[in-house]
């Protein structure tokens, strides 16, 4: 179940402002849209927003100034929405059969770990009432339903059109020739005088010693960890796989001499003195469709779902009257 409802009551038992006013009268709904009649209320508003962005329910359900504009818009866009899908529902006369709703009810309640929790859920968004409470989750069983039925079941990529795609573009899978390094690195300062370039030069001539007497990938990168002065030391010297057009022409000259696993000598980028293992040298080339398939279906079953919502939306409000207030 997508189930916006329940990620706002987690948010409700996790908000320490929230618990903190648990004896408190939750404060009365104000409507802020009417969608064919039907008052969707601020409650209705803040789960939504709570649901795009969590991480509010941290903060004592405050969200970032700058942000919290445009939270607020995706959230109404999404409630009127829900709304038209939950109208819809209700005009073709779909229901939800007793076992469904039976199981999401008991999925939703152990989501509370402590009565209190659930008590408070009650009264700050279903009046006190499980009866309503059940209601909102039937609510939402029956939105997913109209969206498998008129989304989701609609977007589905099978294998076949995901290989159509894949042959048509097949500059879209190219990888360009790469190669995989970690590095050692000593910095002089900014502006460095020639004793400062010379010191550097120095450590980094101590630093190659150490690093010809490793023998593995995990060896250099503690020894990067332990003495390079570059960033990528907290990450063993590692710089993962480097598109040829990306790295410095001396490093690129160096390394293409070299075979996975030797070290290079000393080598000077600008200021920067450096040391380079090559890890892996991976040609250009054009990955498989077996490589791709999986992922590729998921990215053009998103966009295929934004369309098709997008064009339902566009639908529904066209038949509706739609205020917000």
């Amino acid at each position: 179940m997508t189930n916006r409802f329940l990620i706002y009551a987690l948010a409700v038992s996790a908000t320490p402002a929230m618990t903190a006013a648990a004896n408190l009268p939750p404060p009365p709904a104000r409507p802020v849209a009417r969608v064919n009649g039907v008052v969707l209320t601020d409650h209705d508003l803040r789960r939504e927003m709570l649901a795009i962005f969590p991480y509010a329910a941290q903060h004592g359900g405050q969200f970032p100034k700058a942000m919290e504009p445009n939270i607020r818009k995706g959230a109404m866009r999404m409630i009127e929405f829900d709304e038209l899908l939950y109208q819809e529902a209700m005009r073709r006369k779909m229901t939800v059969p007793d076992a469904k709703l039976n199981q999401a009810w008991a999925d939703f309640r152990k989501e509370f770990a402590r009565p209190e929790d659930y008590k408070r859920f009650l009264q700050s968004e279903a009046n006190g009432s499980a009866e309503q409470a059940r209601a909102r989750i039937r609510r939402l069983l029956l939105i997913d339903e109209i969206m498998q039925v008129e989304i989701t079941g609609k977007a589905a990529v099978s294998a076949a059109e995901a290989k159509a795609y894949y042959d048509r573009n097949s500059t879209m899978f190219l990888t360009p020739e790469s190669y995989s390094v970690q590095t050692i690195s000593m910095l002089p300062p900014q502006n460095a005088t020639k004793e400062q370039m010379d010191e550097a030069y120095r450590r980094a001539g101590k630093a190659l010693q150490q690093a010809r007497a490793t023998k593995t990938y995990e060896q250099f990168g503690l020894l990067a960890e332990r003495i390079s002065e570059d960033d990528y030391r907290v990450m063993m010297g590692d710089h993962r796989a480097l598109d040829v057009a990306k790295l410095p022409v001396p490093i690129l000259k160096a390394i293409q001499a070299m075979q996975p696993g030797q070290i290079s000598g000393i080598i000077q980028v600008d200021r920067m003195f450096t040391i380079v293992r090559l890890n892996r040298h991976t040609p250009a080339g054009m990955k498989k469709f077996d490589e791709v398939k999986d992922a590729l279906r998921k990215q053009l079953e998103k966009g295929k779902t934004e369309q098709i919502r997008s064009a339902l939306d566009k639908r529904l409000r066209a038949q509706a009257r739609i205020e917000e207030l």
